[in-house]
């Protein structure tokens, strides 16, 4: 089965397409330029090199969030049209475990991370080894500094950060054991999203197939959007005044 997996969670757009556990192409784009223009032509360029159609695909895999609600629209938006015509099945992961994807096969702790701003991270932890990985925390939005200070209780422990926050982290972890990721494993690709969704689908019951579709499909959200809060605490800030 060939499956073909979108992340544009953070400022990355990263395509991947994999058929039995082999990456056929991967396709990351670190040029800052927004998903709406980037995202399509680079599946398309990926089918196209392939000689494939959108029809060969049969899954696909959408980083669904958390991370930048606009980026994540784009993702899910991206996928639902391609998948709709051939009712494709559809199925979404945890982005910051995709990342961790990655690690599977060293024996680490592995912390993803993409920058929430005000202050605040998108993060997960992960133990990696022989292969597999153990979720120590869920996925979360935090304060960097707070959750460098949950980091401590781990601090006998080799760690990685990834992801776009991981300077801040960096900067903020005072554990001994921390090291840099290597470059190609630094920021979001896709391909883990691939390996983590294809794992979810054939270990799904008929039933659970039957809901993995188009409509289905949707962001994962983890905080309310800026616009959202700004318009509460505009609100808060009014009604506090009339008072």
């Amino acid at each position: 089965m060939k499956i073909l997996a979108v992340d544009s969670s953070a400022g990355v757009a990263a395509v991947a397409l994999t058929e039995n556990g082999k990456v056929l192409a991967d396709y990351t784009l670190n040029s800052g330029n927004t998903h709406s223009t980037t995202l399509l032509p680079m599946i398309e360029s990926i089918l196209s090199v392939l000689s494939l159609k959108v029809s060969d695909i049969g899954l696909f895999v959408l980083s669904a969030g958390p991370g930048s609600f606009t980026g994540l629209r784009i993702g899910a938006a991206t996928i639902k049209g391609l998948a709709f015509a051939n009712n494709t099945p559809c199925v979404g992961v945890s982005s910051l475990e995709a990342m961790a994807e990655n690690f599977r096969d060293t024996e680490a702790l592995v912390c993803p991370v993409i920058n929430a701003r005000r202050g605040q991270v998108y993060c997960a932890l992960f133990r990696c080894k022989n292969g597999k990985s153990e979720r120590l925390l869920d996925d979360d939005t935090l304060q960097a500094d707070e959750l460098a200070d949950i980091l401590l209780e781990y601090d006998d422990e080799r760690l990685f950060f990834t992801g776009d926050a991981s300077d801040i982290m960096c900067s903020l972890y005072t554990g001994a054991n921390k090291k840099s990721s290597p470059v190609p494993m630094s920021l979001q690709n896709a391909v883990g999203a691939a390996f983590l969704g294809e794992r979810k689908y054939l270990d799904a019951s008929p039933e659970q197939r039957a809901e993995m579709t188009a409509e289905s499909l949707a962001p994962l959200y983890l905080k309310k959007p800026q616009a959202e809060r700004e318009r509460e605490e505009k609100e808060k800030a009014e009604n506090s005044a009339e008072q």
